[in-house]
């Protein structure tokens, strides 16, 4: 399925998006993410989850990462924790760990009995055991553009992950449709993503 929609916001409202730009772009999508109702982010959440499982099931069997849902994000965890239950072979959920804050993410398995902790940014991650590789990485965005990049917070995680990992794993961008943009004008360390998925479908992006 593939979804070709209106951009939220356009090229003209962020005329650049350099990093003083950028950093107040960034800021207006938190916020328009955040007026979300409760009831609604769930609502578009699950939405997203149906259309992973119905566009991907093959990620069911493979090392998936996913993000713990921070500051109203897409919750995908009826998601992992159905592939876990479903157990098939080859299947593992994980999560990202932060060891520096200048270093590319290190992957921990993740399952509900996981003992977690909170990390210097107050996000859950497990507490211990092997970093494991991804094969599937499911990126949140708090923006995106159809080219296939995102405006995430500003620490370069996921952009420094993606470029030291060999082979590099699929980087799916997960996301609300209130975060589409006509171009976020990416930098030379900015990953595009390889698929995006919201509410409205999954596209691939064009470059």
């Amino acid at each position: 399925m593939a979804a070709r929609l209106t951009p939220v916001i356009n090229a003209e409202s962020c005329a650049s998006t350099r990093f003083a730009d950028r950093c107040a772009l960034r800021k207006v999508l938190i916020e328009r993410r955040r007026a979300l109702s409760a009831e609604n982010c769930v609502g578009l959440s699950n939405r997203i989850c149906a259309l992973l499982q119905a566009a991907f099931p093959e990620f069911s069997g493979m090392r998936v990462a996913f993000c713990w849902p921070f500051k109203q994000e897409p919750d995908l965890r009826p998601l992992i924790e159905s592939w876990f239950r479903a157990g098939k072979k080859g299947f593992t959920a994980l999560l990202p760990v932060v060891i520096d804050e200048h270093r590319a993410l290190v992957f921990r398995a993740w399952s509900p009995a996981t003992l977690m902790v909170s990390d210097r940014y107050g996000i859950p991650a497990p507490a211990a055991g092997d970093f494991l590789i991804p094969e599937v990485v499911l990126i949140p965005v708090n923006g995106f553009d159809a080219a296939g990049y995102r405006i995430g917070y500003g620490g370069g995680y996921f952009d420094r992950t993606l470029a030291s990992l060999s082979p590099r794993p699929l980087a799916v961008g997960v996301g609300f449709e209130l975060a589409r943009l006509d171009s976020i004008c990416p930098e030379p360390h900015d990953q595009p993503l390889d698929v995006m998925v919201t509410e409205a479908g999954v596209f691939r992006p064009s470059r």
